[in-house]
């Protein structure tokens, strides 16, 4: 890490993932201030406005993408080099900056969303489809009771990696600095990396960005998955797996998420717009998804959870000897 100790990242990295797990999203903060990526959005979004011509033609569309993402990492990068010298201030200074990183770590708030869904099950397929439309854009009315808790699990998965390990994988390479420009490149996917006729030529370069920067940690973190969940001996189909999904990164945990509890995910799936067709991942798994296979992913997910904190953890005691 060039830019700031080694020591004070790590430390900065451990508050931050004690914080999250702790506090997650405060509502009654965030009623008060926006949350850091929503005030992105709207910055990102009044850029797109500025940026996006119909009449551009797809080259000229594509090249306003590419000055959309320039600009939205050349605000993110000053924000984490405005925060770097906080690391270079001691107890003190890694420990805000640890509390402004928790800020864009997504652990606790995941859980809860997703447990809502769980929760919404258990009192009958009208809340479950309610609450897991909330977290996944597929239609809920075309769900089943297996579909929602499927939903639901598959979006645990993915998440884990763009909302946790994907951040502390970028925080731990290049500081506040990685981290800034992760979330904003992650943003800037979720906005425009679409291929409907208005972000085809426009989000490419988003979403062609989203997908290099989530290549190493999806893949680390559909491992770690698996040996977290007592499945090590399944690594080797990890990558096969995988391959059956859409996603080039999205893959990799939900694939280690239905090894390690051998139910099936993906498949069809319906959208207001679109019927997808997909492949399953790990058809060989159980289709008859409930309430209980959601609350084991969110296990699954606090057992990462808790790897990666040891892991850091041991890190810093080890450079700080």
């Amino acid at each position: 890490m060039l830019l700031a100790p080694v020591d004070a990242v790590l430390a900065a990295a451990l508050a931050a993932l004690v914080l999250d797990a702790l506090a997650g999203e405060p509502a009654a903060l965030y009623r008060r201030v926006p949350h850091p990526v929503v005030a992105l959005g709207r910055v990102i979004a009044a850029v797109e406005r500025g940026l996006w011509r119909a009449d551009a033609g797809p080259a000229g569309r594509a090249r306003a993408g590419r000055r959309l993402v320039a600009a939205t990492l050349a605000v993110a990068g000053a924000i984490g080099l405005a925060a770097t010298p906080l690391l270079w201030l001691g107890p003190a200074g890694w420990l805000v900056a640890g509390g402004l990183a928790s800020t864009l770590i997504a652990h606790r708030s995941l859980v809860e969303h997703v447990g809502a869904v769980a929760d919404g099950l258990d009192r009958g397929l009208d809340a479950g489809r309610a609450a897991v439309s909330r977290i996944v854009g597929r239609d809920p009315t075309a769900l089943d009771a297996a579909g929602v808790a499927r939903a639901a699990v598959e979006s645990a998965a993915e998440n884990v990696s763009d909302g946790v390990t994907a951040p502390l994988f970028w925080w731990l390479v290049l500081g506040p600095v990685g981290l800034c420009a992760y979330k904003a490149i992650n943003t800037l996917d979720s906005m425009v990396g679409y291929r409907s006729a208005r972000y085809r030529d426009f989000g490419r370069a988003a979403a062609r960005l989203d997908d290099a920067v989530n290549r190493a940690p999806a893949r680390l973190t559909g491992a770690l998955l698996l040996v977290v969940g007592g499945r090590p001996g399944r690594l080797p189909w990890l990558a096969g797996e995988a391959a059956k999904h859409r996603s080039p990164n999205a893959g990799w945990p939900e694939a280690a998420v239905a090894l390690t509890l051998d139910v099936a995910l993906a498949g069809p799936r319906v959208y207001p717009a679109e019927v997808v067709a997909d492949d399953w991942v790990h058809p060989a798994g159980r289709g008859d998804l409930g309430p209980a296979d959601i609350r084991a992913a969110l296990a699954l997910l606090w057992r990462l959870w808790a790897a990666v904190t040891a892991l850091v953890a041991a890190a810093l005691l080890a450079v700080s000897r």
